[in-house]
C-alpha cells in the first residue's frame, strides 16, 4: 500500500503526520509526504520522499515577532479571495503530482483544499484527520477563528448550529469558485458545501481523548484515533542539561512554528524573575530571544520536548495541540497564550482540567504573564497535572495506521 499525507500547516500539522508515516512504514505501507518547502530537509533525514506545495512558512512566523499590535492589519476580503486562490491552485499542482501511484491519501488540517478532488480524480481512498475536535462542525461548540475564511463569529453570539452555517457560507464564497474551477478542469462536478466536502462525513480525529473528547451526540461519524505522537529520542545537549542541574526547575516558554506577540519574550522572562524563576526560551520560527545575557535565561533551538518537559516547573506557549499534548503527557503544569483557530479550545481545556492557566486572549504583558504563570505554579495544579499525565495515550498514530493499512483500500467518503 502507497500513501500520500498531505498538509499545508506549519510543524502542528507536519508532525502528527511524521508520526503516522513512522507507524504505516513499520506496517510495510510506502508513504509520500506533500508539506510546505520547510519541512523538505526534515523529511529526508526520515527517508521519506517530499513534494512541496506553497510557499515557505517560516519567514512569515519570523516577521510578526517583530511587528507591534497597531501594524497587524487583517486581511480584505479580496485579498483573503487571492490568497485563497493561489493556494487552491498550488495544492493542486502539488497532491496531484505526489499522489500518482497511490492507494489513499490523508489530508491532515483544515487547509487542505485539494486532497478530495485529486483522491476523486485518480479514483483512490481520501481520509480527513483533525487534530482537534473544536474544528469540526457540532452543536456542542462554535467554529474557531481562521485567518484564510476571515474573522469567525464572537462565540456566544449565536448558537453553535447558527455559527457554523455562517463558517459554511464563508468557506464557499472565498474557496468555492477557486476550488470549482479547478475541478471542472479536471472534468469533476462542482462542491455544493466546501467545508463539508473537504471534512467528509467520517472525519479522523487525531487527539487524546482525555485532553480533547469528542462531544456526543454528533451529526458527524467521527472517528477518534488518538493523538498521533512522533517519538523523540534525541538526547538534551549538554548545555541545556548543566543548565537544568544548576538551579531549581526552570519555566520554558516557547511558540513553536507560528507567529508570536510583540515583545513576548521580553514579558516572559519579566514574569518569571517575578516569581524568583529562571527561564528557558525557546527561538522558535519567530526567533524569540531573551531580553538580556544574564545567567537565569537559557536560548535553545529546536529540542526534545518529550525529554525536556518532565524537567521543567511550566510550560508557557501558544496552546498547538502538539506542545499542550506534550506538556500533559510529561505532568507539567501549562500556561497557554492563545493566538488563533484551535488554541483557544487548548487554553480553555487546560483551564477546564485544572493543569494550568488559560491567559486572556489579549496580547500578554509581564503583568498578565505573571498572574498566569502563579496561578499554574501552584502545588494543587502541579499534582493534578501529574495525575492527569497517566491519562494521555501514545498510540494513536499506531491505531490510525492500522486502521487504514487493515482497510486496504478504504473507499472514498
Amino acid at each position: 500500500m502507497r500513501v500520500l499525507l498531505s498538509t499545508i500547516g506549519s510543524r502542528g500539522e507536519v508532525q502528527p503526520l511524521m508520526a503516522l508515516a513512522s507507524q504505516l512504514r513499520v506496517l510495510g505501507a510506502e508513504v509520500r509526504l506533500c508539506a510546505p518547502p520547510d519541512f523538505r530537509e526534515w523529511a529526508g533525514t526520515l527517508g521519506i520522499p517530499f513534494t512541496s506545495v506553497g510557499p515557505e512558512l517560516r519567514p512569515t512566523a519570523r516577521a510578526s515577532a517583530t511587528a507591534s499590535p497597531a501594524a497587524r492589519t487583517p486581511p480584505t476580503p479580496e485579498e483573503l479571495r487571492r490568497l485563497a486562490d493561489a493556494s487552491v491552485a498550488a495544492q493542486f499542482a502539488a497532491v496531484t503530482a505526489a499522489a500518482r501511484g497511490c492507494d489513499a491519501v490523508v489530508a491532515g488540517g483544515a487547509l487542505q483544499f485539494a486532497s478530495r478532488s485529486v483522491a476523486e480524480q485518480l479514483g483512490i481512498a481520501y481520509v480527513y484527520a483533525s487534530y482537534c475536535p473544536v474544528t469540526l462542525p457540532s452543536p456542542h461548540h462554535a467554529p474557531p477563528p481562521m485567518s484564510l475564511r476571515g474573522p469567525a463569529p464572537v462565540p456566544g453570539a449565536a448558537d453553535p448550529r447558527t455559527l457554523w452555517a455562517e463558517d459554511a457560507r464563508r468557506w464557499n464564497s472565498t474557496i468555492g469558485p477557486a476550488l470549482d474551477a479547478h475541478r471542472a478542469a479536471a472534468g469533476l462536478a462542482p462542491v455544493a458545501d466546501v467545508r463539508d466536502h473537504i471534512f467528509t462525513d467520517s472525519p479522523w480525529l487525531a487527539a487524546d481523548p482525555a485532553l480533547a473528547p469528542w462531544p456526543e451526540p454528533a451529526e458527524l461519524d467521527v472517528i477518534p484515533t488518538g493523538a498521533w505522537i512522533l517519538p523523540d529520542e534525541r538526547p538534551l545537549s549538554p548545555e541545556l542539561e548543566a543548565f537544568l542541574d544548576a538551579g531549581e526547575p526552570p519555566v520554558y516558554f516557547g511558540f513553536g512554528s507560528i507567529r508570536a506577540p510583540h515583545d513576548v519574550s521580553g514579558a516572559m522572562v519579566r514574569a518569571a524573575r517575578a516569581l524568583g524563576r529562571r527561564v528557558i526560551v525557546s527561538r522558535g520560527w519567530a526567533g524569540l530571544l531573551p531580553p538580556d545575557d544574564r545567567p537565569d535565561c537559557l536560548s535553545l533551538g529546536d529540542v526534545n520536548q518529550q525529554a525536556l518537559f518532565g524537567r521543567v516547573a511550566a510550560v508557557v506557549h501558544h496552546g498547538g495541540a502538539g506542545t499542550t499534548t506534550a506538556a500533559a503527557r510529561a505532568g507539567a503544569p501549562q500556561v497557554v497564550v492563545p493566538q488563533v483557530y484551535d488554541q483557544h479550545y487548548w487554553a480553555r481545556r487546560v483551564d477546564a482540567l485544572g493543569i494550568g492557566s488559560a491567559h486572556p486572549p489579549a496580547d500578554p504583558t509581564a503583568d498578565s504573564l505573571t498572574a498566569a504563570l502563579d496561578h499554574a505554579l501552584r502545588p494543587e495544579v502541579a499534582a493534578r497535572a501529574r495525575r492527569i499525565a497517566g491519562a494521555v495515550c501514545t498510540d494513536g498514530a499506531l491505531t490510525a495506521a492500522r486502521r487504514l493499512v487493515g482497510a486496504g483500500s478504504p473507499s472514498p467518503s
